[in-house]
């Protein structure tokens, strides 16, 4: 099965078939290692605990011929995910069962959590990692206290290593440093990995913009000489109609005629300043900028608009965040990317904006609506002049926030899911902070 590139389910399928490919070469190792032993020791193959190690390499080998078989056979993320944690959970077991045969509270394996823990904070992130640690601390504990009563026995043990030889605080001593350890690795490995992810993320949006900025200055040099070339014949018609309409003596369908003329050579005349903006934004009178301050006056005036739709909007807005751009393009980016979310609404609606920093470079607005969504081919296409899903619409909307972004060194990103919404997330960078001027809380 294909995945698309740069796609939150490509890089799960990638993580989950380097994770079987690692369980299966460690199972292959202990199958290896367990009958170096068995040899060395003059053992057979069925005598424990040679045989349940053996058996539980050989649980891993399967089981990882069924997750290949699952791996090969969905797409979908919740699918792949699901995936991961049974996987995981799984392993912690088999895991636990090593130790268990390998002396219990007295095995040098018990690192094996700390390989589970950092492999999960890799494919399921710091809640995966976080949830492993749990599930590790808590088998690793029933071991002990099962083996401490006497309840079960380690396997060929030698008597000095016994857990009876230990005073009891040193027992809950090492338990509670094993607990700790875990924890520890998991927040550290699941922190880099929400960071990795976060990079990759921050990476393919840049490529993605790479790709759509030189496809539309290809077309923004062709687009500017020809809307110059229609505003000026466009220019003329009107005068000659204006003239005309004060000349030739007064007759209804004369009049109504010309004012079919006026109306929609204006409406050309909108459209070609809407194309020239688009293939060369003008550069703006740029100065800092305190994007708080401006999204709420934005959103005052938003508010007041008479929609087909009227979505609850709903403000999280930090404060202190500026950049450098000119107010009014800011103000026609953020008006837009509203005016596209209330629009993909429909009754009981509900159109949520955020500003944030992001790493202290960053100033990230995101708007998101739940409305319709996207596929994956219009999220191709939405970018492009003149690709349009409305009935009056021109399509130049998002191709000129995507020229104006561009102009400033910044970036934007959609993620959409059909019939349940999308998300267009803004980055510019930013320039510094100063004190507040208002109460940043929504």
């Amino acid at each position: 099965m294909v995945f698309k590139k740069n796609t939150p389910e490509f890089d799960q399928h990638r993580r989950l078939k380097w994770l079987i490919f690692f369980r299966v070469l460690f199972a292959f190792v202990l199958l290896a290692s367990a009958t170096f032993a068995g040899i060395r020791e003059h053992q057979t193959f069925f005598t424990p605990p040679l045989f349940f190690l053996n058996a539980i390499a050989g649980i891993a080998i399967f089981l990882s011929i069924i997750y290949t078989a699952i791996l090969l056979l969905t797409r979908r993320l919740f699918v792949l995910l699901v995936l991961g944690y049974v996987q995981i959970i799984i392993d912690t077991i088999l895991v636990t069962g090593i130790i268990f045969l390998t002396g219990s509270f007295s095995s040098i394996f018990s690192f094996l959590y700390i390989l589970v823990i950092i492999y999960a904070s890799m494919v399921l992130f710091r809640k995966g990692g976080m949830v492993t640690a749990v599930l590790c601390s808590i088998q690793y504990g029933i071991m002990v206290d099962l083996e401490y009563y006497g309840i079960i026995h380690p396997f060929n043990a030698a008597p000095d290593f016994l857990m009876s030889n230990y005073d009891w605080n040193y027992v809950i001593f090492k338990l509670l440093m094993s607990i700790a350890a875990c924890f520890a690795v998991a927040f550290l490995a699941g922190y880099l990995s929400e960071q990795e992810k976060q990079a990759k993320h921050d990476l393919w949006a840049m490529e993605v913009q790479v790709q759509r900025v030189e496809k539309l200055a290809a077309i923004g040099e062709m687009a500017s000489g020809l809307a110059h070339e229609i505003k000026n014949p466009l220019a003329a018609i009107n005068g000659a109609i204006q003239v005309l309409k004060e000349e030739v003596a007064h007759n209804g369908d004369h009049a109504r005629l010309m004012g079919i003329v006026l109306r929609e050579s204006d409406r050309i005349s909108s459209l070609v300043n809407e194309f020239l903006m688009f293939a060369r934004p003008q550069p703006g009178n740029k100065k800092i900028v305190s994007l708080d301050r401006e999204i709420r006056e934005i959103l005052k005036q938003f508010e007041t608009g008479n929609y087909q739709q009227k979505p609850e909007i709903r403000k999280s807005i930090e404060g202190n965040i500026q950049v450098e751009i000119d107010p009014e393009h800011f103000r026609q980016v953020v008006w837009n990317l509203l005016l596209n979310a209330v629009e993909a609404t429909e009754k009981q609606g509900q159109v949520d904006i955020r500003l944030y920093a992001q790493d202290d470079k960053y100033a990230c607005i995101t708007i998101s609506d739940n409305g319709c969504g996207m596929s994956e081919e219009i999220q191709q296409s939405i970018f492009d002049p003149f690709f349009t899903r409305k009935a009056k619409g021109t399509g130049l909307g998002l191709s000129i926030v995507q020229r104006i972004l561009t102009s400033y060194n910044g970036l934007i990103d959609v993620q959409s899911v059909p019939a349940q919404g999308s998300t267009f997330t803004v980055k510019l960078p930013l320039v510094g902070t100063s004190p507040a001027l208002e109460n940043p809380s929504s």
